[in-house]
């Protein structure tokens, strides 16, 4: 007896549709368990200049990943726009782990200054981990008038002073030492970190936000002094360094963060793959001196917890960016 299966075409498409997403999943896994990822070279793109913090932190993770995979890691320094044209290659690129980027704090804060992007931040990426984490600090000139956060927060009530910032992040944190302190104090934008250090160094900024990894080399130098933490404890890398809290300005805490991100639709065993062998490469003493030489705390956030954690970033320099009048370009 001949069996004839009739199959409405809109449920032939759905069968099909499973069966490719079982497919995906198996393959998934197999990467995760049979060590098949990566398959071959990946590209790291950091979208900002070499040399900067999060190239640091990118060209550390690329090296070790490296020996430990067997596969070349290469980083991919694609600049502009604060981070937008290295994000937007990721965002079009395969989601099969080959193409991932690293970022910072900006990434979270363009949707709030940028009124136009190519991409949506929130659903354009697979949030991987938060690699790494070290507190925005403010930089004044070692040999300069100012000693401490004391002398800067009391010069900037009686006069109008510059503080520069080079990306989204430190000009919003710029601003919310502002607002909280009650400042005359007037940010002034730089393309870069370098620039800032520059002109405090030469006598022509009295000071500047920037991350850590930027000002350690000219504080080690005896060029620079930090004078304020954002964070809630102060750092060994500078005792002397007041946190804001300390100096009467509650709420000032920005964090430099380094985002692992995959483009949207990175298969789960994919990602989890990638935190575990971080956990490894990581686990290295050498790497964590390293980092901790740098002033860099490694976090590891879940997938999960890390995309928490970004919704509520935005959030926050959202509020900041409404208080001081500062709206999208």
């Amino acid at each position: 007896m001949t069996m004839n299966f009739n199959i409405h075409p809109n449920r032939r498409q759905m069968l099909a549709g499973l069966a490719s997403l079982a497919a995906l999943g198996a393959g998934g896994n197999a990467l995760a368990q049979g060590g098949k990822y990566p398959s071959k070279a990946v590209t790291l793109v950091v979208p900002y200049s070499a040399g900067g913090g999060t190239d640091i932190i990118g060209r550390l993770m690329a090296q070790q990943l490296s020996e430990l995979w067997g596969q070349s890691v290469v980083v991919d320094n694609r600049t502009g726009a604060n981070g937008v044209i290295g994000s937007s290659f990721v965002a079009r690129a395969q989601p099969d782990g080959h193409t991932l980027l690293l970022v910072v704090g900006s990434h979270a804060v363009n949707p709030v200054l940028m009124k136009s992007m190519p991409y949506d931040t929130d659903k354009a990426f697979t949030p991987i981990t938060n690699i790494a984490s070290s507190p925005s600090v403010l930089v004044v000139q070692a040999n300069g008038p100012y000693k401490t956060l004391a002398d800067v927060l009391a010069a900037a009530r009686k006069e109008e002073l510059g503080c520069g910032y080079s990306e989204g992040q430190t000009r919003l944190t710029a601003e919310l030492i502002r607002q909280v302190g009650n400042l005359k104090m007037t940010g002034v934008p730089y393309k870069g970190g370098a620039p800032i250090m520059v002109d405090i160094i030469g006598g022509h900024l009295p000071m500047g936000v920037t991350s850590v990894l930027t000002a350690l080399p000219h504080v080690r130098s005896g060029a620079l002094r930090v004078v304020g933490v954002a964070a809630d404890r102060r750092m060994p890398l500078f005792p002397d360094a007041m946190t804001f809290k300390e100096a009467g300005l509650n709420g000032v805490e920005s964090l430099s963060w380094y985002g692992l991100f995959g483009p949207a639709g990175l298969p789960e065993p994919i990602v989890a793959q990638i935190n575990q062998d971080l956990k490894k490469v990581t686990g290295e003493p050498s790497v964590q001196k390293q980092m901790h030489d740098q002033g860099a705390d490694i976090t590891l956030t879940p997938p999960a917890e890390f995309r928490r954690f970004l919704a509520s970033e935005t959030k926050k320099w959202s509020l900041v960016a409404q208080r001081g009048n500062i709206v999208a370009e």
